[in-house]
């Protein structure tokens, strides 16, 4: 099964959903034009099809390769990557001073769905370095931005993010790795980190890794941890890799999915120790870090709709070939296609929806991202960095548990040909199911939401967000649509949310002011996808008004009245979803806290 882009529906979700034409207005984006926007994804949506979406399945077969230290990539990766690279789509986001093309987040967001949803393992590579390259900007000294920005932008050089250790996991507080000072303004790094992606691979010329670690005197805990570039070759004079550095893979690991990534083991210091240069100010690491890993999570939010919108694709094209069971009023004796049946029509739009919806959350945190930071007035930049900030635990988690439901429905879609490998389909439910855990756990993304994001200016940026919930819902509510397509109580709907969603954000605001933090986390992860439930039907009944619009003014676009059905059946089908869970984050967490008793073996 291949891939195409749905290039129409990303466009419109740029400007219905992520509000593309107000920003013009704002001048956010200067002179950029939607066709222009169109344009780039049509371009990117046949690099896509044509030449990354033959690589999933091989890269899934085979898989990299380790051997003595040295990874190999499955066959066709690295001439792919040199094409890709060779045509600027690497450098699509970065700034034209280091030689990208300043093309703002909203592009790049789409582009990356498209990436993920053609071989969700390719696509990791430039993932991170696209991480390496923003935070190099936003905390490089002048020689290494000097030294690595224009071959990172290029894709000449990948990037990397070294967090994680085997004693630590998530909880970096726990990092052991050391960094020495050399007394030269370098550092000599030794530890090991572990689930490193793409920390070695032959598709590129040098592999820049960014490396947290602890100096000699460093406090305990996160506020004791630096960021250190440490490259696998040190450049030469003239810039060009030159001496190999004291870091190795000493291995890959065997992993449920995204086979052809690979995920390594790296060791610093077998020779003494892996030279490496401060990224940021000492101790100040983490703050560097996140600079990497908030433009990651955004990414692997991108990961989840990619997956999702791709295993709607292979189950739609099944559905329409498989024959199973009579549907009502089709010929005696003839077996129908099971697209015919209501149950298996439930599925593909549950899947579409949830596709739909989560891909507007991600485009409008890439939205809010190009606001904050090209808006002219400082309030506006700022009032979109608050944007973003809420979003994007939404944008990660959200999307990323749609990946694996839509995958696994998908599967169910496919019936017992869908637990057998050669259809595929237990592909995108074995990958999608990563996205989840890494760049912070979907647990974590709650927490964050829960105890650093709704408390934000006195939960007032959460109250912007609810407040422009109900002024869609009252426009849903009054919208009046010709050609057949309806709203039905899709308003309505999305009103009911809303207020669920502002009861829940006012509880849990009250357990953190009255020091009872216990009693939000127990109900964090119910109470991110309400928050998504909520935010997906706004986002895509925007769409739908948007569609009403044109059906009004004579456009006659089929598509128009698909988006108003993929809303109201959001409404009617998966927004009822957020009154439950309101009533778990009122009620449910008493019931956790309570009962420890019954987690003894």
């Amino acid at each position: 099964m291949t891939y195409a882009a749905p290039v129409n529906d990303m466009v419109e979700t740029i400007r219905s959903a992520a509000g593309f034409e107000q920003a013009v207005a704002d001048g956010v984006y200067g002179d950029l034009s939607l066709d222009l926007v169109a344009s780039v994804l049509e371009e990117a949506g046949r690099f896509a099809s044509e030449r990354i979406a033959p690589l999933n399945r091989v890269g899934d077969e085979i898989g990299s390769r380790w051997s003595d230290g040295v990874v190999t990539t499955p066959p066709g990766w690295k001439e792919t990557y040199r094409d890709w690279t060779a045509a600027g789509w690497n450098a699509l986001p970065a700034p034209e001073q280091w030689g990208g093309q300043g093309l703002p987040a909203i592009v790049q967001a789409a582009c990356a769905e498209m990436w993920n949803a053609s071989a969700m393992s390719f696509a990791l590579a430039p993932l991170l370095s696209a991480g390496a390259v923003e935070a190099l900007i936003a905390h490089g000294s002048e020689e290494l931005k000097q030294t690595y920005l224009a071959k990172l932008v290029a894709g000449e050089w990948t990037g990397t993010m070294n967090l994680t250790e085997p004693q630590a996991g998530s909880d970096l507080a726990a990092l052991r790795t050391k960094a020495v000072p050399n007394g030269d303004g370098s550092y000599r790094i030794t530890g090991q980190k572990i689930f490193i992606t793409y920390g070695e691979h032959d598709m590129a010329d040098n592999i820049v890794h960014l490396v947290l670690a602890r100096l000699p005197d460093a406090p305990a805990g996160t506020r004791g941890i630096s960021l250190f570039l440490a490259p696998k070759f040190i450049p030469d004079a003239n810039g060009n890799p030159g001496q190999r550095n004291d870091v190795r893979c000493a291995s890959i690991e065997h992993k449920l999915g995204i086979h052809g990534s690979p995920t390594c083991v790296m060791v610093y210091g077998d020779e003494g120790g892996a030279t490496g240069w401060l990224i940021g100010e000492e101790n100040r690491g983490l703050n560097c870090m996140f600079t990497m890993m908030n433009a990651a999570r955004l990414a692997v939010g991108l990961q989840g709709v990619a997956i999702a919108d791709r295993a709607y694709q292979q189950a739609l094209a099944y559905a329409h070939e498989r024959r199973q069971g009579r549907a009502n009023g089709a010929p005696a004796g003839e077996m129908s296609p099971i697209i015919q049946h209501p149950n298996i029509q439930r599925k593909l739009l549950t899947m579409k929806a949830l596709a739909a919806a989560a891909r507007a959350i991600c485009y409008r945190t890439a939205a809010a991202l190009d606001r904050a930071h090209l808006a002219a007035d400082p309030a506006e930049r700022a009032r979109g960095a608050a944007h973003a900030s809420l979003l994007t635990p939404v944008a990660k988690a959200w999307s990323t548990d749609i990946g694996v439901e839509a995958a696994s429905i998908g599967v169910q879609i496919h019936g017992g040909m869908g637990f057998i490998e050669e259809t595929g389909a237990a592909q995108h439910l074995r990958d999608a199911r990563i996205a989840p855990i890494y760049e912070g756990t979907n647990g974590i993304q709650a927490i964050d939401l829960v105890t650093r994001k709704l408390p934000m200016n006195g939960g007032a940026v959460a109250q912007a967000a609810i407040a422009a919930m109900r002024q869609t819902a009252t426009q849903a509510a009054n919208a009046q649509v010709s050609a057949g397509a309806a709203f039905g109580d899709a308003g309505a709907r999305l009103r009911d949310a809303a207020e669920s969603l502002d009861r829940a954000t006012a509880f849990l605001l009250q357990q953190q002011a009255g020091n009872n933090p216990d009693a939000a986390l127990a109900v964090a992860t119910p109470y991110l996808r309400l928050f998504g439930i909520a935010e997906g039907l706004d986002a895509l009944l925007n769409i739908a008004l948007a569609a009403a619009r044109a059906i009004e003014a004579g456009d006659a676009n089929p598509a128009h009245a698909s988006r108003i059905q993929i809303a109201r059946f959001f409404a009617s089908n998966i927004a009822p979803e957020a009154q439950a869970l309101e009533q778990i984050v009122l009620r449910g967490g008493d019931a956790v806290l309570d009962a420890q008793d019954a987690l003894v073996a």
